[in-house]
């Protein structure tokens, strides 16, 4: 992984450089000098201390054929929490050195903008631990959307970071999970998360007829998807019951799905797409994550497995990709 050289940092920040991951291409990573960015009026700039590796930068990584590369410097990173550095004209309620978690999209970087009413502050419970506010604000609506209960048994398909959370959070309503994963490390991750059942995805048929003999033949009230493939998605369908709730966490970004609606329709799921695009949705996430992690009812640290500098930032992605036994989810750290 190259180094690009440049001019020598200057004290006045509007032409200090920073540093940032970019990828140039598929595969392929450099770390390069950038300016210093600014924050314009009613924006932030955030000193990172680092951002979570998320799973739907896997694509960009790989190489699909509608990228441009290289992206810009610092994306696709979304999971950035650090400290206040500088304020924006008719910036009200925060103040340099707020330790906060932030909406931003180029956290692979050693600063990043955002809008002041995207930041989160970070309570002093949080003092010295990661917070990638982005993806515990995403579980936290996810399940929220799920309207799961106490009692209820559902099917989490996909056990991975963002299926283990969400194991976490319906375990403290009461529900009883069914946890469904290819690998027996995530089948492993869930038991330890709490998880009453566990099936190895292998076998459709097999997997139906299991879940079906676990529910005495009713399926689940909830299934929620979390792998963001195809047959998974199918097989979610399958394990909900009648006039149950079928939740997409999953992000499908690869094209066109076939899906059985014939069954969708004969059992009358309500099928949900759980994923936010308005931005105070993701705020009000991250707000119920930190009141989640307090109460107790989630704990994301254990699950934090490897942290990368950005010099090792082509690692992360391998690992977010290869996903070795005892990975679940990567941090890159700025030092």
């Amino acid at each position: 992984m190259e180094t690009l050289k440049y001019k020598k940092k200057t004290k006045n920040t509007e032409h200090q450089l920073i540093r940032s991951v970019v990828i140039t291409g598929p595969e392929k990573v450099k770390i390069k000098e950038i300016p210093m960015p600014q924050p314009a009026e009613g924006e932030v700039r955030i000193k990172l201390e680092g951002s979570g590796v998320c799973a739907s930068n896997i694509p960009v990584w790989e190489g699909r054929d509608w990228f441009n590369y290289p992206v810009e410097a610092g994306s696709p990173g979304h999971e950035g929490w650090g400290t206040v550095d500088g304020l924006g004209k008719n910036v009200t309620g925060l103040k340099v050195g707020d330790r906060v978690a932030c909406l931003s999209y180029h956290a692979y970087a050693q600063y990043d903008i955002a809008k002041a009413n995207e930041l989160v502050k970070l309570p002093s419970f949080l003092d010295g631990k990661p917070f990638p506010g982005e993806a515990l604000g995403c579980a936290v609506n996810i399940f929220n959307r799920s309207d799961i209960q106490n009692g209820q048994t559902i099917a989490i398909v996909g056990t991975g970071f963002l299926g283990l959370l969400l194991t976490q959070l319906a375990k403290s309503v009461g529900a009883k999970v069914i946890a469904i994963s290819r690998r027996d490390f995530s089948l492993q991750s869930a038991e330890k998360e709490g998880a009453d059942y566990l099936i190895s995805m292998d076998d459709h048929y097999e997997i139906i007829k299991k879940v079906k003999a676990l529910t005495k033949g009713q399926f689940c009230e909830r299934v929620i998807e979390v792998t963001g493939k195809e047959w998974p998605l199918n097989l979610s369908i399958e394990l909900t019951a009648e006039k149950g709730k079928l939740i997409v966490a999953g992000f499908h970004q690869d094209g066109m799905r076939q899906l059985n609606v014939q069954l969708l329709n004969w059992r009358g799921i309500d099928m949900i797409s759980a994923h936010e695009r308005d931005p105070q949705q993701y705020i009000k996430g991250m707000h119920d994550a930190i009141t989640a992690i307090k109460i107790g009812q989630m704990n994301p640290f254990p699950l934090f497995t490897h942290s990368f500098s950005q010099e090792n930032a082509q690692q992360a992605f391998r690992h977010l990709t290869d996903r070795p036994d005892g990975f679940i989810k990567a941090l890159i750290i700025n030092h």
